[in-house]
């Protein structure tokens, strides 16, 4: 399985590319701010053939390219119907602060072609499987999707639900304290240590490493411990 990922923009969200290998067709996971260029340097690297573009979450970083790539190679964009406002009003999920650190000029689009997620839904694309697991909290459409691999191991890629030692903010509008505790609870703590987790910021890691270091995770077993993370 071939994986490419490289941050993009001001705030350097992961962009990720997954295909069965080079030359073969492919989807691109959350091209965020100045995503275009390198998206399609990947592509012509690993002569890939994107598929489809899918969105943990409607997050500007996250979804800021996504008209350009999917328009330019005719390909949907999926992402949950809780986010997809944010599509073309990137504001609603920004706070004032935020907003003005950008001018309140951030323009955006759908694509042409916009399909919706669910959860427990099962996507055949690029000749991957991927689940999605709804997993709110940072935002109210906030998804993991999550794909096992030939070999038998399992990656996830988590949006901006888990990082490295962390887990996402929930102080911007859509977001729920309370929500990201149960998704963490059911969405991310049962899945097997060995997983790979492919996070929206930040380095990859793997779910036994967050489970033994990431304090959110271990908190989540004392209520008093609680705190949002970035």
């Amino acid at each position: 399985m071939l994986v490419a990922g490289f941050p993009t923009g001001a705030l350097q969200a992961n962009c990720y590319l997954l295909a069965a290998g080079e030359g073969e067709p492919c989807v691109i996971v959350d091209p965020g701010q100045e995503a275009v260029e390198p998206v399609a340097e990947a592509v012509r690297k690993y002569r890939l053939s994107p598929v489809a573009v899918l969105l943990t979450h409607g997050h500007f970083d996250h979804s800021f390219s996504v008209a350009p790539i999917c328009d330019g190679d005719d390909i949907p964009a999926w992402i949950h119907p809780d986010d997809r406002a944010m599509l073309s009003d990137p504001l609603k999920g920004m706070s004032g602060g935020s907003s003005g650190f950008f001018g309140g000029r951030i323009k955006m689009r759908e694509p042409h072609e916009v399909r919706e997620l669910s959860d427990g839904a099962e996507l055949d694309l690029a000749g991957l499987k991927l689940t999605v697991d709804h997993a709110p909290g940072h935002t109210e459409g906030s998804v993991l999707f999550r794909h096992a691999t030939e070999d038998g191991g399992l990656l996830v890629l988590a949006g901006d639900v888990l990082f490295a030692g962390s887990i996402g903010r929930t102080d911007l509008p859509g977001g729920n304290t309370e929500k990201m505790w149960e998704s963490l609870r059911t969405k991310v703590l049962p899945l097997d240590d060995e997983t790979v987790v492919l996070p929206g910021h930040g380095p990859t890691t793997t779910i036994g490493r967050e489970r033994a270091t990431n304090p959110y995770l271990s908190g989540l077993a004392d209520p008093a411990a609680r705190r949002p993370g970035l």
